[in-house]
Formats: structure tokens, C-alpha cells, sequence
């Protein structure tokens, strides 16, 4: 599968998004490379390329918060992933101690958010 993949674009690495398989809650962005990917689809665990300390890891290797993958998509430019997952362990995903790693709010302006024309 990783050689239909576009790793080129970004120097040898994808994003790979991670959701939640039973809620479709988005549980955090990491990258892989095709090693990665490779020993994430024979492991049947989320392992990504860290590209601060260019190494691999698993996700919950540590913590026991492992990331058990259900099945794994791309895009249709065949440059991101899309990695359906069930947490294992105490269900915290982000390093911080949350479920998600995305729980930080930025507020949007009137015209940004559609108010102002009344999108929806």
C-alpha cells in the first residue's frame, strides 16, 4: 500500500489523522513515513515518525493509551491518512491527560464564522 502513496510532497511523510471508530471523535494529527506505515499495518498499532526526534514511535507505548487500528484510508490525492482507531488503556490520547488533543478554541469573527451573511 505505501508505495501508492504520495510521500513526496512533504519530504518522506504524510499526516496521518487519527479518529475515534466508535464516535468519530478526532483524536490527534501525527506523520508517517513508509516505515511507519508499514509496521503500524503489521502491528496493528499506531506508530509514527516523530520529526523532533526523527524516530519512530508508538503511540502509548508508555502510557498503555495504545491506538488499535480498525482500518486505515487515504485521501484522494493519496497524501494523508486516515487511521480509525479504539483506544486502549484509559482512553487519554493527548499528552496533556484529554481524550483529544484538539481542545483548543480559536474564536472565529462574525464574517469568519457566517454570521454575518447568515451562512450555516
Amino acid at each position: 500500500m505505501d508505495q501508492d502513496l504520495d510521500f513526496d510532497k512533504m519530504g518522506g511523510l504524510v499526516p496521518a489523522v487519527v479518529q475515534d471508530s466508535g464516535d468519530g471523535a478526532i483524536l490527534m494529527v501525527g506523520f508517517m513515513n513508509a516505515q511507519a506505515l508499514e509496521k503500524t499495518l503489521n502491528d496493528g498499532y499506531v506508530t509514527f515518525f516523530s520529526r523532533t526526534r526523527n524516530q519512530f514511535w508508538t503511540k502509548g507505548e508508555s502510557s498503555g493509551n495504545r491506538l488499535r487500528v480498525v482500518s486505515v484510508h487515504t485521501d484522494c490525492d493519496r497524501d494523508t491518512l486516515l487511521l480509525r482507531v479504539q483506544v486502549e488503556g484509559a482512553g487519554v490520547v493527548c499528552h496533556r491527560g484529554t481524550r483529544s488533543c484538539f481542545t483548543e478554541p480559536i474564536s472565529l469573527s462574525a464574517a469568519a464564522s457566517g454570521e454575518a451573511t447568515g451562512a450555516r
